[in-house]
């Protein structure tokens, strides 16, 4: 089939890698958001997906929003049979989505109807689902709410962040991702409805998401810095200042360690716990504004933690 592939971040790039290398589909050209400035200097760059195509010859369209009459035109005189999209990160109209004679399918890293919208990983992770996958589906004007194609599974490891589980799924929706094309091309594949039980929503998560809340218990606290990591990333305040937080441990409930209120800061030679409604938990790296990441041993060490002093 002739493909025109519409994706933006990191996840989407093992996907047009895939059909780049299939060789039962052509990508004609590529979807993806226009340059922008990224990293500390600003530099206006490429997205990921961008940066593969132009690595691959493919022509690439960067519309600013895909209603645009001059996209509409060009995506027209492409005559795509398809349109992959995974993580393009804009509403596709209808004008668009009625171009192609298969639709727009969509590559979504959950098992829907779980978890629609902007963030299903961060959100699988967050509240502690044990499994976890994708699904392709067909794209239409509702949210993630299109007939499902396919589905792989994934389990949710203990320790997993949002970025260890993506980048797995980024793969694993990868295969799948071609092996719907596939059927489709060979008319043994039809989408089936989404079910109408099970429906929750993951809407995108913000820097003030992943401020970390001392008072939960010490699960809750530890879910949430593995959801938002790597992005946008765990924080808290320190004497004023904002101070970034890596994964935590969680401790044995039945070990001894002092009671602690919470957010309340207990610094030992070789662990710096903080209270949390329940058991503490052990801070692992922190991130001082302007400052390298750091053991928490070694930041409490230089900044000289007084007893009783909190995170908050």
């Amino acid at each position: 089939m002739r493909l025109v592939f519409a994706g933006t971040p990191e996840p989407a790039v093992p996907s047009l890698r895939a059909l780049l290398d299939s060789s039962r589909h052509e990508v004609v050209a590529v979807v993806t958001r226009p340059d922008a400035p990224a990293g500390r200097g600003r530099k206006v760059l490429r997205s990921p997906v961008g940066q593969l195509a132009d690595e691959a010859g493919v022509p690439v369209l960067t519309p600013a929003k895909p209603s645009e009459p001059g996209f509409l035109a060009a995506l027209a005189e492409l005559a795509p049979d398809c349109c992959p999209v995974v993580a393009y990160g804009a509403l596709v109209p209808r004008a668009a989505l009625d171009v192609p004679a298969h639709g727009w399918v969509n590559l979504h890293f959950s098992l829907l109807p779980a978890w629609r919208g902007a963030a299903p990983v961060q959100a699988a992770v967050r509240h502690g689902d044990e499994v976890t996958g994708a699904s392709t589906f067909l794209l239409e004007e509702g949210l993630d709410t299109g007939p499902v194609y396919g589905v792989v599974t994934e389990s949710v490891a203990p320790t997993d962040t949002a970025g260890d589980l993506l980048g797995r799924l980024a793969e694993s929706g990868a295969r799948l991702l071609v092996a719907t094309m596939d059927g489709i091309a060979d008319g043994t594949l039809e989408p089936r409805p989404q079910p109408g039980e099970g429906v929750t929503h993951a809407p995108k998560v913000t820097t003030a998401d992943a401020r970390v809340d001392w008072s939960a218990p010490p699960v809750a606290i530890d879910r949430l810095v593995r959801s938002v990591t790597p992005e946008p990333g765990a924080w808290t305040t320190f004497r004023g200042d904002r101070l970034g937080l890596g994964a935590v441990t969680l401790l044995p409930t039945d070990t001894e360690v002092p009671v602690l209120k919470p957010g309340e800061l207990h610094v030992e030679k070789r662990r710096v716990l903080a209270g949390t409604v329940g058991v503490p938990v052990q801070l692992g790296e922190v991130r001082p504004v302007g400052k390298r990441a750091m053991s928490a041993p070694d930041w409490a060490r230089g900044v000289r933690i007084d007893a009783g002093e909190h995170l908050t």
